[in-house]
């Protein structure tokens, strides 16, 4: 079979055996690519140590037509993940972002965009210090790519536009059972639901748009964090059936 050249993400290194990994892999042309690295661990290979988690690399792979993993040939350095200083938020988030690739997508289900997305968000948690906001902006454009974003601006029991609702009340409901905001009508009865200040659902909203430049002018509080880290970890632990174990790390 002829080899495939992708630009790639690094998910996940395992030790495979005493000269090799299983590498996962995230990549622009042909999405999600598990692969088996051999020489991978050897300090002189046709890896160039570039097998880091969270590294950006050039790579090659042989795809194989059975249900044997694929062969990783060659992968060459494009950037590695660097923090600036000695905070942790943006390493977290970092490994964060891998949890969330390697669980939301399937193999070879290609999404260039997401890519972009989690490219440009990995350059820009090494040396940005609203680790926050720019973790909420991935996430929602990770679901609204993957046709997973919940319901933002309308009930998404009845389809009311809650902008309306807000001019007299202050809090908004959010359910992740029912798939995203809810009216004070449709709200009664409802499990596992979120309460949202006002101030917490516009921020979620505006992180959430398509426009790529709005979403910078949002402020956000410490008590805005909480409360959309509190919505953005309920949904998805129940969108992929479990909590992703960096979620506890991903502090203020």
């Amino acid at each position: 079979m002829p080899l495939e050249k992708a630009a790639a993400i690094i998910l996940r290194v395992v030790p495979w055996s005493e000269s090799s990994y299983v590498v996962t892999l995230f990549t622009r042309e042909a999405g999600k690519v598990c692969a088996v690295a051999k020489g991978g661990r050897r300090l002189k290979g046709p890896f160039e140590s570039a097998l880091d988690v969270l590294a950006v690399c050039n790579v090659v792979f042989l795809r194989k037509s059975s249900e044997a993993l694929d062969v990783l040939t060659e992968a060459k350095l494009v950037r590695r993940f660097r923090l600036r200083g000695r905070d942790l938020a943006g390493l977290y988030a970092g490994y964060y972002v891998a949890e969330l690739l390697n669980e939301l997508t399937e193999d070879y289900d290609r999404h260039a965009e997401l890519f972009d997305a989690a490219d440009q968000t990995l350059a820009c948690l090494g040396n940005e210090a609203e680790v926050a906001k720019r973790l909420f902006r991935f996430e929602l454009t990770a679901l609204r790519l993957l046709g997973f974003l919940p319901s933002l601006r309308q009930c998404a029991e009845c389809g009311m536009n809650l902008e309306n609702e807000l001019e007299n009340a202050g809090r908004v409901a959010f359910s992740q059972l029912c798939g995203g905001t809810l009216c004070r009508k449709c709200r009664p009865g409802k499990r596992h639901v979120i309460s949202l200040s006002r101030r917490a659902w516009q921020a979620l909203v505006a992180t959430g748009a398509t426009d790529s430049e709005a979403w910078r002018q949002v402020k956000f509080d410490r008590s805005t964090i909480q409360e959309l880290r509190s919505v953005l970890n309920q949904y998805m632990s129940g969108l992929i059936g479990h909590k992703l174990r960096l979620m506890d790390y991903l502090t203020i």
